[in-house]
């Protein structure tokens, strides 16, 4: 309505038009002021988007609307979460989603002899570098080629304390990335570590277990064909993979998968916060189990 007067004012006069439509000179008068100064609403409005806008980028782009409203909560920034979700609605804000399809990585070794499943698909544990669950996956690379990823994550915090990412699914590709666990882990190991893994070959290798034998870790691997005996890092690869991977239609190359990745194992275990450690970053969430001050959580999220 404040439209329609505006368009003949100048050529009736306001008062004659609202006289005409039914409508009180006070009210137009009113709706623009309105329009001028702003409401305290729409003004707290434009504040929390700036700040989802702030938290969605700093993610990556990679929060969705429960993330972005916990890190605001974090902040000391009071929102409604169902406000949080309409105004990323609202501005076209999304978090990251999966796809699915993979070619096989895991080729069962032929040896008779292995470790038992000493985890039986429970993937909880008591403390820090008491089970570490690793595991390979692909990345597709342009012109049909691929590089493989490799992880060592602790169960505990879910924390990548090991990675590696590689040409090819050799042996050396896993053992790196252990190595690097080992190093990480350097001053916090204990003797009662175990570590879990599938039935591939890259995992039951002679040299693998050698390594594993040398720093006092227990082996333990899951049945043969059966995804779910280690479905915790399986979990890490579709984060990974939505999260990096799935942000490029190609990678041209493993140099640029291997930094991407380097980023962002960094800010998974850092920044990233995760359902099972409280809405908080696996690294934030060990340092309260070292000051003595964490209870482990009864259920995997």
């Amino acid at each position: 309505m404040t439209r329609f007067i505006d368009a003949y004012r100048d050529q009736f006069g306001v008062e004659p038009i609202c006289d005409a439509v039914n409508v009180a000179p006070s009210t137009y008068y009113a709706a623009k002021n309105r329009q001028k100064n702003p409401s305290d609403r729409t003004i707290r409005a434009g504040e929390v988007v700036r700040e989802i806008q702030r938290v969605w980028e700093d993610s990556g782009q990679l929060y969705g609307t429960h993330k972005v409203w916990t890190q605001l909560q974090r902040e000391g920034i009071e929102v409604a979460r169902c406000t949080v979700e309409r105004l990323m609605r609202s501005h076209g804000l999304s978090g990251a989603v999966s796809r699915r399809g993979r070619p096989r990585t895991t080729v069962a070794t032929s040896v008779q002899e292995q470790p038992a499943d000493l985890v039986g698909r429970d993937f909880r544990a008591p403390g820090p570098n008491r089970l570490w669950v690793s595991d390979l996956t692909y990345v597709p690379l342009t012109e049909g080629r691929f590089c493989y990823a490799a992880f060592v994550t602790d169960v505990f915090s879910r924390a990548i304390v090991g990675w590696q990412v590689a040409d090819t699914l050799e042996t050396e590709l896993a053992l790196d990335a252990l190595e690097m666990a080992l190093w990480f882990r350097n001053d916090t190991l204990g003797e009662d570590l175990i570590h879990h893994g599938d039935r591939g070959v890259q995992y039951t290798a002679i040299r693998y277990a050698q390594r594993l034998d040398e720093a006092g870790i227990a082996r333990s691997v899951g049945r043969k064909g059966d995804s779910y005996d280690n479905a915790l890092a399986e979990s890490i690869h579709a984060l990974y993979k939505k999260e990096v991977i799935n942000q490029h239609d190609c990678w041209d190359g493993t140099n640029k998968v291997t930094l991407a990745t380097a980023e962002w194992v960094y800010w998974y275990n850092h920044q990233r916060l995760h359902s099972w450690c409280g809405h908080r970053p696996p690294l934030e969430y060990e340092q309260t189990y070292w000051y003595g001050h964490t209870l482990q959580p009864s259920a995997a999220a």
